[in-house]
Formats: structure tokens, C-alpha cells, sequence
């Protein structure tokens, strides 16, 4: 009897430390993923630091490209290299000569780039064509095909499932299969492409130096519809359902209903308008006049402007409650409240260090292209846990 109360005594023990094993590791799990998701979503409030820095004194006022693995970075001279996302090491470096035209475009097939032509005078090449679009193998930067065109791509370049798309220096807009190479369509207008097409549906959209945003078909490039400013649509616009949300070099925010046709508002701001971003109901638009401007988006009230301590070229970005600009003067990246125009942070990059290429949002990274070298910030939380 004695005997089977030890057995039984034992074995409750033994089950009660499984269960409370249990229970511990339970508790580090739910733990672990909340610490996670919280990651999930930067916030550039949140105090940040620097997890790794990729020095380089060859960088360019192009946005980098990025997928889900790697970073690619243009450089001056006509290379692009590839970093690994997470810790900044380098992957491969690419020299294709010529300097870059356009921003790079990246997804999970390829690293599409477009550059100007090296018509050096030591080169014999009876060769017309200055632009050239490449298509980059995103494991080894080797090229996969090359297309040349008689001018430059300009502004950025855009991939859908099927195509890249650009605009030319002679008003073209083009749209290249991005398997083969083969051109599927062009479209000709009157004056240059130097902006950023954006992709949404089944259209592109794209401003030109003339001061028009036009509207193409992806498949066919057909154009929809066009509206007319009195300067040049250099930013991306902002497609929020029927709504299309530009900004000119005119001075002008604009708001257009692109299912009636028509015009819903246009305000003013004190110099020309770079580029815009929607979030929380609002349009922020960068003006050259070093105010940022917060419109309300269904009637265009102002809500709020604020001075920063120089010229805004980079397309600011938000987190939902907050959005970062890029200032060419001063030595830090400005977090600015998206409720009330205050200031929340300061990312430090050192003084007359930014550039005109866009930031960038990759999984818990912030990467900022400077003039020497790509910075990745991280929640302080993140960076002590590498």
C-alpha cells in the first residue's frame, strides 16, 4: 500500500512539472509573438537606431529598388549592388557602365534598371540609341536581357505581373515585356517623361514636363484620360478609389474624380509641388517653398503646415500616424504627427546628408539613402535582440 502511494505521489509530480513546462513555454510563445506583431508595423516615433550602415560615397539621388530579400542600390558609375535586407551584408555588385536615368524597380523575378548609353569618344559604335532598360538576375546581378531605345528612361520605372514601364526624354512611355525584352507597346506624347508612373487597376499614371497627367491602359497603352496643369507633374500621384491626388510645379495640390471626369478642388500652396502622399484622410504635399502643407482630402482645407529647415525633393512617407521627410538642408530625416503638424522624432544622418532619393520601408527597417551611404534604422527593441 505504502508502495503504491509512492508510485501514485510521483507520478502527480512528475505530471504537474510537465503541465507547468508546459504552461512556461506557452507563455514565452505568446510572448514571442506579440513581440513580433508589434514589429510588424514601424512607427517612426518610436525610438530608432541604426542597425546597419552600408558606407559608399557613390550614391545618386535615385530611390533604391526592394523585395522581400535584398535592397538594390544604385550608384554613380552606372553599378547597383545588392544588400541583404536584415543585415546590410553584401550580396553581389553589378557594373553595367553609363550613369543610371531612372529609379530601379525590383520584385521576386528581377532588378530592372534603366541608364544612359557611355558614348565615350574612345568608343566606335555607329550605335543612335542613348537609353538602355536591363533586366538583372536578383541572385547574381547578372543581366538577362537589354533593351536600347534612342533616349533614356527617365523619372522611375514600374513592374507589374507582366511588363516594366517608363517614360522617355522624347515623350514616349513604353511598356517592355519583363521576361523577354520585347517591347508590347508605346505610346507618343509632346513633351518629356521625367516622374514617377504609378500603377493601379488597369492603369498607369504619369505626369510630363508639359504639365499633363496622362492615363494609359497597362495592356493596350491606350490613353484614358488626360488633365492639364500649368507645370510640370514630376511626383507620383496618389489613386485613393476614384480619386486621383497630384501635385505640379505650378503650385497647385489637385483632386481629381476620375469616375465624373471632373475637377473636385485644387489648392495653392507657395512654390511648386514636388510630390504628395495620402494618409488618415489628408494629402501631404512637399512645396519648394520648405513648407509641408496637410489638406483635407474631400474639400481641400488646409489642416496644417509646417516649416522644415530646407527643400523637400524625396516623396515623403507615413506610418499612419506620422510622416518623414527628407530635408536637403540640415543634418536629420523630420517625423512630423499627421493629427497636428508636430514634431515626434529626429533621425540624425548627418549634416547636408540627405538626398533626393525617396526612404524606404522594408518589413521593421527604415532605409535612407545618403550621401554616404544607405542607413537601416530599427526599433531600439529590435536592434538589442540581434
Amino acid at each position: 500500500m505504502k508502495k503504491l502511494f509512492f508510485l501514485v505521489t510521483i507520478l502527480f509530480a512528475t505530471s504537474l512539472n510537465l503541465l507547468l513546462c508546459l504552461l512556461l513555454i506557452l507563455l514565452q510563445a505568446v510572448d514571442s509573438k506579440a513581440h513580433f506583431k508589434h514589429l510588424d508595423r514601424l512607427s517612426f516615433s518610436q525610438p530608432l537606431a541604426i542597425r546597419w550602415f552600408y558606407e559608399s560615397a557613390e550614391t545618386v539621388n535615385l530611390t533604391p529598388a526592394f523585395n522581400d530579400a535584398s535592397v538594390y542600390l544604385p550608384l554613380a558609375g552606372g553599378a547597383v549592388i545588392s544588400l541583404h535586407v536584415t543585415s546590410g551584408q553584401l550580396l553581389w555588385r553589378a557594373d553595367i557602365g553609363g550613369e543610371f536615368s531612372a529609379a530601379p524597380v525590383a520584385d521576386m523575378e528581377g532588378v530592372y534598371v534603366a541608364s544612359v548609353l557611355d558614348q565615350s569618344p574612345h568608343k566606335t559604335s555607329s550605335v543612335q540609341a542613348t537609353g538602355t532598360l536591363r533586366a538583372l538576375g536578383i541572385t547574381s546581378g547578372v543581366t538577362r536581357w537589354m533593351r536600347t531605345f534612342q533616349f533614356p528612361l527617365g523619372g522611375a520605372l514600374a513592374v507589374n505581373q507582366r511588363s516594366v514601364f517608363g517614360g522617355s526624354a522624347d515623350g514616349r512611355v513604353y511598356a517592355v515585356n519583363k521576361q523577354t525584352g520585347v517591347i508590347e507597346w508605346v505610346s507618343q506624347y509632346t513633351a518629356p517623361f521625367f516622374s514617377t508612373p504609378v500603377l493601379s487597376g488597369k492603369n498607369i499614371y504619369m505626369g510630363n514636363e508639359k504639365g499633363t497627367l496622362i492615363v494609359l491602359d497597362q495592356t493596350t497603352g491606350r490613353t484614358s484620360w488626360r488633365y492639364q496643369t500649368r507645370g510640370a507633374i514630376r511626383g507620383a500621384v496618389a489613386v485613393v478609389g476614384n480619386k486621383i491626388f497630384f501635385g505640379s510645379s505650378d503650385g497647385y495640390v489637385y483632386a481629381y474624380d476620375e469616375a465624373k471626369g471632373k475637377l473636385i478642388w485644387r489648392r495653392r500652396t507657395g512654390a511648386g509641388v514636388q510630390s504628395i502622399t495620402f494618409s488618415n484622410n489628408g494629402i501631404i504635399a512637399a512645396s519648394l517653398d520648405n513648407f509641408v502643407y496637410f489638406f483635407d482630402a474631400d474639400r481641400g482645407a488646409l489642416q496644417w503646415k509646417r516649416q522644415l529647415p530646407g527643400r523637400i525633393s524625396s516623396q515623403p512617407i507615413q506610418d499612419g500616424e506620422n510622416v518623414l521627410f527628407a530635408p536637403l538642408a540640415g543634418d536629420a530625416c523630420i517625423v512630423l504627427s499627421l493629427r497636428n503638424g508636430k514634431q515626434m522624432n529626429m533621425l540624425p544622418v548627418g549634416e547636408g546628408n540627405n538626398t533626393a532619393a525617396t526612404p524606404i520601408v522594408a518589413g521593421e527597417l527604415l532605409l535612407i539613402t545618403t550621401r554616404s551611404g544607405l542607413v537601416a534604422f530599427a526599433p531600439i527593441l529590435s536592434v538589442r535582440r540581434i
